[in-house]
Protein backbone atom coordinates (compact mmCIF):
# COMPACT_ATOMS: atom_id res chain seq x y z
CA UNK A 1 0.00 0.00 0.00
CA UNK A 2 3.09 2.67 -1.26
CA UNK A 3 0.10 5.07 -3.15
CA UNK A 4 -1.96 7.08 -0.74
CA UNK A 5 -5.89 7.88 -1.08
CA UNK A 6 -7.85 10.99 -0.05
CA UNK A 7 -10.51 9.71 2.35
CA UNK A 8 -13.58 11.26 3.60
CA UNK A 9 -15.49 10.60 6.71
CA UNK A 10 -19.24 11.22 6.15
CA UNK A 11 -20.75 10.95 10.16
CA UNK A 12 -16.90 11.87 11.33
CA UNK A 13 -18.24 12.88 14.93
CA UNK A 14 -20.90 10.09 15.47
CA UNK A 15 -20.09 7.03 17.29
CA UNK A 16 -19.33 4.86 14.34
CA UNK A 17 -17.45 7.44 12.47
CA UNK A 18 -15.00 8.11 15.26
CA UNK A 19 -14.21 4.56 15.37
CA UNK A 20 -13.39 4.35 12.07
CA UNK A 21 -11.11 7.10 12.32
CA UNK A 22 -9.35 5.08 15.19
CA UNK A 23 -9.34 2.39 12.94
CA UNK A 24 -7.76 4.27 10.08
CA UNK A 25 -4.98 5.36 12.12
CA UNK A 26 -4.71 2.21 13.97
CA UNK A 27 -4.06 -0.06 10.80
CA UNK A 28 -1.65 2.00 9.29
CA UNK A 29 -4.69 2.89 6.56
CA UNK A 30 -2.49 4.99 3.05
CA UNK A 31 -4.30 8.32 4.16
CA UNK A 32 -2.77 10.75 2.07
CA UNK A 33 -5.38 13.45 3.24
CA UNK A 34 -8.53 13.11 5.71
CA UNK A 35 -11.54 14.87 5.85
CA UNK A 36 -14.46 14.87 8.15
CA UNK A 37 -17.68 15.55 7.38
CA UNK A 38 -20.79 16.26 9.68
CA UNK A 39 -23.60 18.28 9.99
CA UNK A 40 -23.97 22.00 10.98
CA UNK A 41 -24.46 21.05 14.73
CA UNK A 42 -20.60 20.38 14.62
CA UNK A 43 -19.24 22.76 12.95
CA UNK A 44 -16.50 23.81 14.60
CA UNK A 45 -15.19 20.76 16.44
CA UNK A 46 -12.29 19.22 15.24
CA UNK A 47 -10.91 15.04 14.97
CA UNK A 48 -7.90 14.22 15.86
CA UNK A 49 -5.98 11.81 13.54
CA UNK A 50 -2.17 11.18 13.38
CA UNK A 51 -1.35 13.70 16.12
CA UNK A 52 -3.15 16.21 14.04
CA UNK A 53 -6.72 18.22 14.54
CA UNK A 54 -8.61 18.34 11.43
CA UNK A 55 -11.56 20.49 11.31
CA UNK A 56 -14.97 19.25 11.02
CA UNK A 57 -16.45 20.10 7.17
CA UNK A 58 -20.54 20.57 6.92
CA UNK A 59 -21.84 17.74 4.26
CA UNK A 60 -22.90 19.82 0.59
CA UNK A 61 -22.84 18.93 -2.52
CA UNK A 62 -20.24 21.39 -3.02
CA UNK A 63 -17.63 20.06 -0.57
CA UNK A 64 -18.51 16.37 -1.37
CA UNK A 65 -15.26 16.07 -3.99
CA UNK A 66 -11.44 16.14 -4.19
CA UNK A 67 -11.58 12.19 -2.63
CA UNK A 68 -11.09 8.94 -3.46
CA UNK A 69 -12.65 6.94 -0.59
CA UNK A 70 -16.33 8.17 0.93
CA UNK A 71 -16.90 6.13 3.90
CA UNK A 72 -20.94 6.85 5.39
CA UNK A 73 -22.39 6.96 9.11
CA UNK A 74 -24.26 9.16 8.97
CA UNK A 75 -27.87 7.56 8.69
CA UNK A 76 -30.14 6.48 5.55
CA UNK A 77 -31.15 10.00 4.25
CA UNK A 78 -27.29 11.18 4.34
CA UNK A 79 -26.16 7.85 2.25
CA UNK A 80 -29.38 8.27 -0.02
CA UNK A 81 -28.93 11.81 -1.20
CA UNK A 82 -25.00 11.56 -1.24
CA UNK A 83 -23.75 8.18 -1.58
CA UNK A 84 -24.99 8.50 -6.04
CA UNK A 85 -23.29 12.25 -5.73
CA UNK A 86 -19.82 11.04 -4.79
CA UNK A 87 -20.42 7.71 -6.88
CA UNK A 88 -20.76 9.96 -9.91
CA UNK A 89 -17.96 12.06 -9.42
CA UNK A 90 -15.50 8.53 -9.03
CA UNK A 91 -15.46 8.44 -5.61
CA UNK A 92 -15.50 5.16 -4.17
CA UNK A 93 -18.85 5.00 -1.13
CA UNK A 94 -18.66 2.36 1.27
CA UNK A 95 -22.25 2.69 3.05
CA UNK A 96 -22.47 1.73 6.83
CA UNK A 97 -26.56 2.46 6.84
CA UNK A 98 -29.38 -0.03 5.22
CA UNK A 99 -30.15 2.16 2.54
CA UNK A 100 -28.37 0.37 -0.46
CA UNK A 101 -28.06 -3.45 1.47
CA UNK A 102 -30.57 -4.76 -0.39
CA UNK A 103 -30.42 -3.02 -4.04
CA UNK A 104 -29.86 -4.80 -6.98
CA UNK A 105 -26.14 -4.68 -7.97
CA UNK A 106 -25.34 -3.26 -5.07
CA UNK A 107 -22.57 -5.19 -2.66
CA UNK A 108 -23.02 -6.37 0.46
CA UNK A 109 -20.11 -7.47 1.61
CA UNK A 110 -17.95 -9.06 4.43
CA UNK A 111 -14.56 -9.18 2.97
CA UNK A 112 -13.98 -12.82 5.12
CA UNK A 113 -16.98 -14.20 3.43
CA UNK A 114 -17.61 -12.85 0.12
CA UNK A 115 -15.31 -10.08 -1.25
CA UNK A 116 -15.79 -11.43 -4.88
CA UNK A 117 -18.39 -9.35 -4.99
CA UNK A 118 -16.26 -6.47 -5.33
CA UNK A 119 -15.12 -6.90 -8.57
CA UNK A 120 -18.27 -5.00 -9.67
CA UNK A 121 -19.01 -2.31 -7.52
CA UNK A 122 -19.92 0.70 -9.73
CA UNK A 123 -18.46 3.29 -6.95
CA UNK A 124 -20.94 1.85 -3.70
CA UNK A 125 -20.83 -0.32 -1.49
CA UNK A 126 -23.07 -1.81 1.75
CA UNK A 127 -21.60 -2.88 4.79
CA UNK A 128 -24.34 -5.18 6.43
CA UNK A 129 -26.20 -4.62 9.40
CA UNK A 130 -23.83 -4.87 12.79
CA UNK A 131 -25.54 -8.45 13.76
CA UNK A 132 -25.88 -9.58 10.15
CA UNK A 133 -21.98 -9.07 10.40
CA UNK A 134 -20.50 -11.12 12.95
CA UNK A 135 -23.04 -13.82 12.17
CA UNK A 136 -21.76 -14.24 8.55
CA UNK A 137 -17.87 -14.72 9.74
CA UNK A 138 -18.90 -17.92 11.86
CA UNK A 139 -21.83 -19.43 9.02
CA UNK A 140 -19.33 -18.93 6.29
CA UNK A 141 -16.63 -21.75 7.03
CA UNK A 142 -19.73 -24.06 8.12
CA UNK A 143 -21.23 -23.27 4.68
CA UNK A 144 -18.44 -24.28 2.99
CA UNK A 145 -18.13 -27.47 4.88
CA UNK A 146 -21.30 -29.63 5.17
CA UNK A 147 -24.16 -26.92 4.05
CA UNK A 148 -26.23 -25.09 5.96
CA UNK A 149 -30.35 -25.68 5.82
CA UNK A 150 -31.53 -22.96 8.34
CA UNK A 151 -30.27 -20.88 11.01
CA UNK A 152 -32.09 -19.02 14.36
CA UNK A 153 -30.55 -16.40 15.77
CA UNK A 154 -31.12 -14.06 18.96
CA UNK A 155 -29.25 -11.68 19.12
CA UNK A 156 -28.50 -9.26 22.65
CA UNK A 157 -27.72 -6.42 21.12
CA UNK A 158 -25.56 -3.38 22.83
CA UNK A 159 -26.89 0.46 23.32
CA UNK A 160 -24.07 1.36 20.97
CA UNK A 161 -25.67 0.26 18.22
CA UNK A 162 -28.24 2.95 18.58
CA UNK A 163 -25.98 5.61 18.87
CA UNK A 164 -24.69 8.29 21.50
CA UNK A 165 -28.24 9.28 22.63
CA UNK A 166 -28.78 5.56 23.61
CA UNK A 167 -25.20 5.33 25.14
CA UNK A 168 -26.05 8.41 27.43
CA UNK A 169 -29.88 7.04 28.13
CA UNK A 170 -27.97 3.95 29.47
CA UNK A 171 -25.69 5.79 31.69
CA UNK A 172 -28.26 8.52 32.81
CA UNK A 173 -30.84 5.86 33.59
CA UNK A 174 -28.39 3.27 35.85
CA UNK A 175 -27.42 6.36 37.66
CA UNK A 176 -30.83 7.19 38.27
CA UNK A 177 -32.10 4.01 39.20
CA UNK A 178 -29.49 3.36 41.65
CA UNK A 179 -29.92 6.81 43.00
CA UNK A 180 -34.05 5.18 43.39
CA UNK A 181 -35.21 7.19 40.75
CA UNK A 182 -36.74 6.61 37.19
CA UNK A 183 -35.95 8.27 34.17
CA UNK A 184 -38.31 8.35 31.16
CA UNK A 185 -37.19 6.99 28.27
CA UNK A 186 -36.27 8.11 24.91
CA UNK A 187 -34.08 6.48 23.29
CA UNK A 188 -36.30 3.41 23.66
CA UNK A 189 -39.37 2.19 23.69
CA UNK A 190 -39.32 0.82 27.49
CA UNK A 191 -36.22 1.79 30.25
CA UNK A 192 -33.29 0.27 29.32
CA UNK A 193 -30.98 0.47 32.34
CA UNK A 194 -31.42 -3.07 34.57
CA UNK A 195 -34.04 -4.23 31.19
CA UNK A 196 -34.30 -5.96 28.37
CA UNK A 197 -36.28 -4.68 25.65
CA UNK A 198 -37.13 -7.50 22.85
CA UNK A 199 -37.01 -5.00 19.99
CA UNK A 200 -34.77 -3.19 17.78
CA UNK A 201 -36.75 -1.09 14.68
CA UNK A 202 -40.37 -0.86 14.03
CA UNK A 203 -42.47 -3.84 14.04
CA UNK A 204 -43.84 -5.27 10.18
CA UNK A 205 -47.35 -6.62 9.61
CA UNK A 206 -45.79 -9.96 9.94
CA UNK A 207 -44.69 -9.44 13.47
CA UNK A 208 -41.26 -9.57 12.94
CA UNK A 209 -39.33 -6.07 13.27
CA UNK A 210 -37.00 -4.09 10.78
CA UNK A 211 -34.22 -5.30 12.07
CA UNK A 212 -35.02 -8.93 12.04
CA UNK A 213 -35.74 -8.91 8.48
CA UNK A 214 -32.81 -7.30 7.78
CA UNK A 215 -30.52 -9.88 8.84
CA UNK A 216 -32.67 -12.72 7.29
CA UNK A 217 -32.17 -11.02 3.74
CA UNK A 218 -28.86 -10.00 4.49
CA UNK A 219 -27.57 -12.81 5.36
CA UNK A 220 -29.30 -14.69 2.21
CA UNK A 221 -27.62 -12.04 -0.31
CA UNK A 222 -24.31 -12.37 1.32
CA UNK A 223 -24.03 -16.20 1.90
CA UNK A 224 -24.99 -16.05 -2.21
CA UNK A 225 -28.45 -18.89 -1.43
CA UNK A 226 -32.18 -18.06 -0.95
CA UNK A 227 -32.40 -21.88 0.12
CA UNK A 228 -30.96 -21.30 3.27
CA UNK A 229 -33.76 -20.61 5.81
CA UNK A 230 -33.54 -17.86 8.48
CA UNK A 231 -35.19 -16.24 11.32
CA UNK A 232 -34.08 -14.05 14.03
CA UNK A 233 -35.50 -12.55 17.06
CA UNK A 234 -32.91 -8.90 17.88
CA UNK A 235 -33.33 -7.54 21.50
CA UNK A 236 -31.62 -4.94 22.60
CA UNK A 237 -29.89 -4.98 25.94
CA UNK A 238 -27.95 -3.21 29.06
CA UNK A 239 -24.62 -3.24 27.35
CA UNK A 240 -22.36 -0.21 26.58
CA UNK A 241 -20.48 -2.17 23.37
CA UNK A 242 -20.67 -5.49 21.67
CA UNK A 243 -23.38 -7.57 20.26
CA UNK A 244 -23.98 -11.04 21.35
CA UNK A 245 -25.94 -13.70 19.28
CA UNK A 246 -27.15 -17.28 19.86
CA UNK A 247 -27.07 -19.75 16.61
CA UNK A 248 -28.81 -22.54 16.39
CA UNK A 249 -27.30 -23.98 12.79
CA UNK A 250 -29.18 -26.96 11.21
CA UNK A 251 -26.52 -28.41 8.55
CA UNK A 252 -26.53 -30.12 5.28
CA UNK A 253 -24.60 -33.24 6.75
CA UNK A 254 -23.10 -34.00 10.25
CA UNK A 255 -21.01 -31.98 12.22
CA UNK A 256 -19.26 -32.52 15.48
CA UNK A 257 -19.03 -30.07 17.96
CA UNK A 258 -15.03 -31.16 18.02
CA UNK A 259 -14.86 -30.38 14.29
CA UNK A 260 -16.83 -27.43 14.53
CA UNK A 261 -14.86 -25.98 16.77
CA UNK A 262 -11.35 -26.70 14.59
CA UNK A 263 -12.95 -24.69 12.06
CA UNK A 264 -13.82 -21.85 13.40
CA UNK A 265 -10.68 -22.16 14.93
CA UNK A 266 -9.37 -21.95 11.30
CA UNK A 267 -11.19 -19.16 10.31
CA UNK A 268 -9.68 -15.44 9.43
CA UNK A 269 -11.62 -13.02 11.51
CA UNK A 270 -12.76 -15.56 14.43
CA UNK A 271 -11.40 -16.55 17.27
CA UNK A 272 -12.47 -19.68 19.48
CA UNK A 273 -12.99 -18.82 23.39
CA UNK A 274 -14.77 -22.31 24.82
CA UNK A 275 -13.81 -24.51 27.56
CA UNK A 276 -16.57 -24.96 29.70
CA UNK A 277 -15.01 -27.09 32.04
CA UNK A 278 -12.81 -23.59 32.91
CA UNK A 279 -15.95 -21.43 32.51
CA UNK A 280 -14.19 -20.01 29.69
CA UNK A 281 -16.82 -18.73 26.79
CA UNK A 282 -17.25 -14.93 25.44
CA UNK A 283 -19.04 -12.48 27.19
CA UNK A 284 -19.52 -8.53 25.72
CA UNK A 285 -16.86 -7.29 27.59
CA UNK A 286 -14.50 -9.53 26.17
CA UNK A 287 -14.58 -8.52 22.89
CA UNK A 288 -14.95 -4.92 23.31
CA UNK A 289 -11.80 -3.01 21.32
CA UNK A 290 -11.81 -6.22 19.55
CA UNK A 291 -11.10 -7.22 16.26
CA UNK A 292 -12.10 -10.96 16.07
CA UNK A 293 -15.68 -11.93 16.59
CA UNK A 294 -15.71 -14.39 19.67
CA UNK A 295 -16.93 -18.22 19.45
CA UNK A 296 -17.97 -19.90 22.22
CA UNK A 297 -20.36 -22.65 23.70
CA UNK A 298 -20.09 -25.02 20.50
CA UNK A 299 -22.27 -27.78 21.32
CA UNK A 300 -24.55 -30.46 19.08
CA UNK A 301 -28.01 -29.74 18.80
CA UNK A 302 -29.85 -32.33 20.44
CA UNK A 303 -32.70 -32.10 18.91
CA UNK A 304 -31.86 -33.02 15.39
CA UNK A 305 -29.79 -35.30 13.93
CA UNK A 306 -27.55 -32.56 11.67
CA UNK A 307 -27.08 -29.35 14.09
CA UNK A 308 -24.85 -27.12 16.17
CA UNK A 309 -25.36 -24.50 18.92
CA UNK A 310 -23.10 -21.73 19.66
CA UNK A 311 -23.07 -18.79 20.72
CA UNK A 312 -20.78 -15.32 19.58
CA UNK A 313 -19.88 -12.13 20.71
CA UNK A 314 -18.37 -9.31 18.57
CA UNK A 315 -17.66 -5.35 18.98
CA UNK A 316 -20.31 -3.60 17.00
CA UNK A 317 -18.36 -0.38 16.20
CA UNK A 318 -15.53 -2.36 14.27
CA UNK A 319 -16.39 -5.90 13.01
CA UNK A 320 -20.48 -4.49 13.04
CA UNK A 321 -19.20 -1.29 11.13
CA UNK A 322 -16.05 0.88 11.22
CA UNK A 323 -13.95 -2.26 10.89
CA UNK A 324 -15.49 -3.89 8.04
CA UNK A 325 -15.90 -0.81 6.04
CA UNK A 326 -12.24 -0.23 6.44
CA UNK A 327 -11.37 -3.70 5.49
CA UNK A 328 -13.40 -2.98 2.53
CA UNK A 329 -11.39 -0.30 1.48
CA UNK A 330 -8.36 -2.36 1.82
CA UNK A 331 -9.22 -4.85 -0.50
CA UNK A 332 -10.16 -2.76 -3.13
CA UNK A 333 -6.69 -1.09 -2.79
CA UNK A 334 -5.01 -4.39 -2.62
CA UNK A 335 -7.09 -6.61 -5.04
CA UNK A 336 -9.37 -4.05 -7.53
CA UNK A 337 -7.60 -0.84 -7.30
CA UNK A 338 -8.25 -0.67 -11.25
CA UNK A 339 -11.64 -0.21 -10.28
CA UNK A 340 -10.90 3.42 -8.48
CA UNK A 341 -11.33 6.31 -10.94
CA UNK A 342 -7.64 8.41 -9.42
Amino acid sequence: MSKKYRVGVVGATGVVGQEIIKILEARKFPVQLLRCFASERSLGQTVEFNGQRIDVEVLSQETLTDLDFALFSAGSSISKEYCPIAAERGIVCIDNTSHFRMEEGIPLVVPEVNKDALKNHNNIIANPNCSTAQMMVVLKPILDAVGIKRVVVSTYQSVSGAGSSAIKELEDQSRANLSGQELAPKAFSAPIAFNVIPQIDVFLDNGYTKEEIKMINETKKILGSDDIKVTATTVRVPVFVSHSEAINIETQQYLSADDARKLLANTPGVKVVDDPEKLKYPTPRDAAGKDDVLVGRIRQDVSIDNGIELWCVGDNLRKGAALNAVQIAELIISKYSNSINI
